[in-house]
C-alpha cells in the first residue's frame, strides 16, 4: 500500500512540477540511458531535489535515489513520507553529532545495491552571490570508493527564481536540467583537485546569459 501510495505521490509532484516549471532537461553531456550514475548539482532551493527527480526519464527515476538531509525531511509525517517513499532518500543527518552511522557508507552502500544517486556537493543551499559555494569532501570520497560509476554534473537553471528562499508560493516559470559529461576522479588524484575539476565542469554548463 505505502509503494502504490508513493506512486501517486510521486506522479502528482511530477504534474505539478511540470505544470508550474514546464521543466525540461538538456542532455548535453550523456545520454539519458539506464545506466548506473551519480548526478551531482547546484544546490539554491528546496525544489533543486523535486526538479532533477522530474525530469529523469521514468525508467531512470525509478532507480535513482536522493542523498538529502534527514533533519529536513524527517520534521513531519508528510516529508517524511516523501523523502523516504517517494524520492527514496537516503537521509543523512547534516549535525555530526547526531550521526549513528557513516554517511559515505550508507551511500556506497546504496550504489552497491545497484542504484543511481542524486547529490548536492555544497552540502547546503547556496545563498550566496556566487553560483556555486566550494564542494564538501563527500563526492570525492565516494568517487575514491567506486571510480568506475559516472559522475554526471547537472545545472539546474532558473529555480532559485521559481521558489526564492523563504518563500512557499512558487513562481511559474520555465526551468531546465542541464546534464554533462561524466566525471571521474583520477588515479591519484588529490582531493581538492578533483574537486575544483567537478566543479569547473558543473559552472562549465551555466547558461552563456548568466548564472540562475
Amino acid at each position: 500500500m505505502r509503494r502504490f501510495a508513493a506512486s501517486i505521490v510521486g506522479q502528482l509532484l511530477i504534474f505539478f512540477a511540470q505544470f508550474i516549471t514546464a521543466a525540461r532537461a538538456d542532455w548535453r553531456g550523456i545520454e539519458p540511458v539506464r545506466r548506473q550514475r551519480i548526478y551531482y548539482a547546484n544546490h539554491s532551493s528546496n525544489a533543486d531535489l523535486p526538479l532533477i527527480w522530474t525530469v529523469l526519464p521514468a525508467a531512470l527515476r525509478r532507480d535513482t535515489r536522493a542523498v538529502a538531509a534527514a533533519d529536513y525531511w524527517l520534521k513531519n509525517k508528510l516529508r517524511a513520507f516523501i523523502g523516504r517513499d517517494v524520492f527514496q532518500g537516503i537521509l543523512i543527518d547534516r549535525r555530526a553529532e547526531h550521526r549513528t552511522e557513516d554517511p559515505i557508507a550508507k551511500i556506497v552502500e546504496a550504489l552497491d545495491e545497484g542504484a543511481s544517486i542524486i547529490i548536492f556537493p555544497e552540502g547546503g543551499r547556496n545563498r550566496t552571490e556566487d553560483p556555486l559555494m566550494p564542494f564538501k569532501a563527500g563526492l570525492y570520497n565516494i568517487a575514491r570508493q567506486r571510480p568506475e560509476i559516472d559522475l554526471v554534473p547537472c545545472w539546474i537553471d532558473n529555480i532559485s527564481h521559481i521558489m526564492p528562499t523563504g518563500e512557499v508560493i512558487p513562481v511559474p516559470l520555465a526551468c531546465t536540467v542541464t546534464f554533462g559529461a561524466p566525471v571521474h576522479v583520477r588515479e591519484e588524484e588529490a582531493k581538492n583537485a578533483f574537486l575544483k575539476r567537478a566543479s569547473d565542469a558543473l559552472r562549465d554548463l551555466i547558461p552563456a546569459r548568466g548564472h540562475a
